[in-house]
């Protein structure tokens, strides 16, 4: 019987650890790198994070993005800069994400993202 409850013992450990990995992964990947494609709002950026998928059948390439709000506090963010965004409580009807840091600073290149601004050399 010891044998047992040792193994039971052993088996809720490791559903535990199991549960607390799938919990740091969630973690992380509540956080994207996109580029600021908008800074006209006080405290509100609109990011955008381009995902170019090939058509099954065909084989082109069909852009996709997806445009979040994201809550600036500081207005430290610019048009063009590279930002890690993290989810977060709602904020406002379409707010959900917060600025954690600013990856890369000055003009991104928007070639990715249909429907940018195109850089002036």
């Amino acid at each position: 019987m010891n044998a047992k409850n040792a193994t039971a013992k052993i088996a809720k450990n490791a559903g535990k650890a199991a549960k607390n990995q799938v919990a740091a992964t969630s973690e992380a990947s509540s956080t994207r790198i996109g580029i600021v494609e908008s800074d006209a709002r006080d405290k509100t950026r609109k990011v955008v994070f381009p995902n170019p998928q090939m058509h099954p059948k065909y084989g082109k390439i069909i852009r996709k993005r997806t445009v979040l709000h994201v809550h600036d506090e500081n207005n430290e963010s610019h048009m063009g800069d590279v930002v890690e965004v993290a989810s977060c409580r709602p904020i406002s009807k379409t707010k959900s994400w917060k600025l954690v840091r600013i990856v890369r600073q000055g003009a991104a290149k928007f070639q990715s993202v249909e429907g940018a601004p195109k850089e002036t050399k």
